[in-house]
């Protein structure tokens, strides 16, 4: 089964998410939250930070795991549990797209990001409106 390390850097009421390019294999010109495969022997924490670093250029230094999903589609995507980190605190500045498996980032308001028809995994959709109702996050 994949593991994967989700993150959801949030700051101000709103979430940094990424567009996924149309060439990729998974969720291919969908909104995204930033994320990997974990490598052999990776945890899902070491797997957080690694993949933030590669995406936004940044290092998370607050996280905290709050949901772990099943693929929404085994049957196409194949076995994979998503390991979903809200990331409160950072370190390198401003977050920026890094590599290329995004085409955009942006801070998107949680009221909005709930509501897009793009969103790569619908299960997110109750994560993000549980962070409005969260001020103790980090």
């Amino acid at each position: 089964m994949k593991q994967i390390a989700c993150a959801i850097l949030l700051r101000d009421g709103c979430i940094l998410l990424g567009r996924r390019t149309p060439q990729r294999r998974f969720y291919p010109d969908c909104w995204d939250v930033l994320g990997g495969h974990l490598e052999a022997g990776e945890t899902p924490e070491q797997a957080l930070v690694r993949e933030v670093q590669e995406e936004a250029g940044v290092t998370p230094l607050r996280h905290r795991l709050v949901a772990r999903l099943p693929d929404p589609d085994p049957a196409r995507n194949g076995e994979a549990r998503y390991h979903v980190f809200v990331v409160t605190g950072w370190t390198g500045g401003e977050p920026r797209m890094v590599g290329d498996e995004h085409s955009e980032i942006r801070w998107v308001p949680i009221d909005e990001a709930v509501r897009l028809p793009d969103l790569a995994i619908d299960a997110y959709r109750d994560i993000f409106r549980s962070l409005t109702h969260s001020r103790a996050i980090g």
